[in-house]
């Protein structure tokens, strides 16, 4: 798995919504939203790219926004209910697909047909980890402890 730029940019955007939205007591959307320059400052991501993916964010129903002087961006829906993934899968696609293609319509021969299962595993194995982990999460600075678990293993760190 590659995360992208788009990705990366995109959830430090939203923990910090997150954080906003536990800041004002975690029951929904924050009463005064965040501007996008204010979020790129924030995170230094360059404000253009910053649109770009709130865009997206905005058609995936993650963040709402509004306009005019007191205006900006929050959360559409509450912290916990938003995964690692459904942010993932709003901007940049599938989780893993096969020269654009998903993994379950690539079609082999017979002897190379157990890529296919390959393929399906690691989107499982993707699917633990960045379903189980929440905005919420992120915004409190912990994960589950299945997906805390993991990172425990030196192995985990090791660059290949």
């Amino acid at each position: 798995m590659r995360v992208t730029a788009k990705s990366d940019y995109a959830l430090r955007a939203l923990v910090e919504l997150a954080n906003a939205q536990r800041d004002h007591g975690g029951d929904g959307p924050r009463e005064n939203p965040i501007s996008a320059e204010e979020l790129g400052r924030l995170q230094d991501i360059p404000h253009g790219f910053l649109q770009s993916i709130l865009s997206d964010l905005r058609r995936a129903g993650i963040v709402a926004s509004r306009r005019g002087k007191t205006g900006g961006w929050t959360l559409a829906q509450d912290a916990g209910a938003v995964t690692v993934a459904d942010v993932l899968r709003a901007v940049d696609g599938p989780l893993v697909s096969v020269y654009d293609v998903r993994p379950e319509a690539v079609d082999y021969n017979e002897r190379a047909s157990i890529l296919q299962h390959v393929w399906i595993a690691s989107r499982a194995s993707l699917r633990r980890v960045m379903d189980a982990v929440s905005l919420s999460d992120l915004a409190e600075g912990r994960l589950p402890p299945d997906v805390h678990a993991l990172t425990l293993d030196d192995d985990a760190w090791e660059p290949r």
